[in-house]
């Protein structure tokens, strides 16, 4: 795979834990500790990510000397699909906690033949021009919810990069944001395989936004 795809799941670490309780149905009723979850690993993909962006060298004057440094050489504008978004944007936030923010309502319109398209109805964005943009949602499935955000996001300007953080991601979704956007990075907690006919990740973990924060009518 590219380097600029990242899968935290390949090497061993806390993250598998948190993942495993957020895909474990025992679980999965303790809304609390699965929106927790979902920070932490925010917080965990961000780090990972930082490590990859453009820094500046910088003097920071200490009680006691000078020292060497680095700071971000880019501002960061953090953005989510609302509603199931929200926690792992947050994880985000508290790493890069002084980066703008960006919000897009976007939700599936289902209809009678078992279809569905992908609809936005509200989209708050600050000027993009030469920042760094990181789309977070927690389930890249088909990949058309990021891929649509993306777009809507991108009429406010041209960021120097374009990052796609995820919780839990399946092939498909993955093949079909980077063939759209082949030169941003992705980054995910883990990678499954399978969609079932409606577009929902196998084993996946179910409706994140549910989980987090119950059940909503359909429509």
């Amino acid at each position: 795979m590219s380097p600029l795809i990242f899968d935290l799941s390949k090497n061993p670490s806390v993250a598998h834990h948190f993942i495993a309780e957020m895909r474990n149905i025992s679980i999965q009723n303790d809304r609390m500790r699965f929106r927790r979850n979902m920070e932490r690993l925010g917080e965990i993909l961000a780090y990972e990510l930082s490590k990859h962006l453009p820094y500046n060298s910088i003097e920071v004057e200490t009680p006691l000397g000078v020292a060497q440094s680095k700071e971000l050489a880019r501002p960061i504008v953090l953005a989510t699909i609302l509603r199931a978004g929200l926690p792992l944007h947050q994880g985000m936030l508290n790493y890069f906690d002084g980066a703008e923010n960006a919000f897009v309502s976007a939700y599936r319109k289902h209809h009678h033949d078992g279809t569905f398209e992908i609809k936005v109805e509200y989209l708050s964005c600050p000027n993009l021009d030469g920042k760094i943009l990181i789309l977070a949602d927690p389930m890249m499935a088909s990949g058309a919810s990021m891929v649509i955000a993306a777009k809507q996001l991108l009429e406010h300007g041209t960021p120097s990069e374009i990052h796609f953080v995820t919780a839990i991601a399946a092939t498909p979704g993955v093949e079909y944001v980077r063939r759209m956007y082949p030169k941003a990075g992705i980054w995910m907690g883990a990678l499954d395989e399978e969609l079932t006919a409606k577009s929902y990740i196998v084993p996946g973990l179910g409706d994140a936004g549910d989980l987090a924060y119950g059940e909503k009518v359909q429509f």
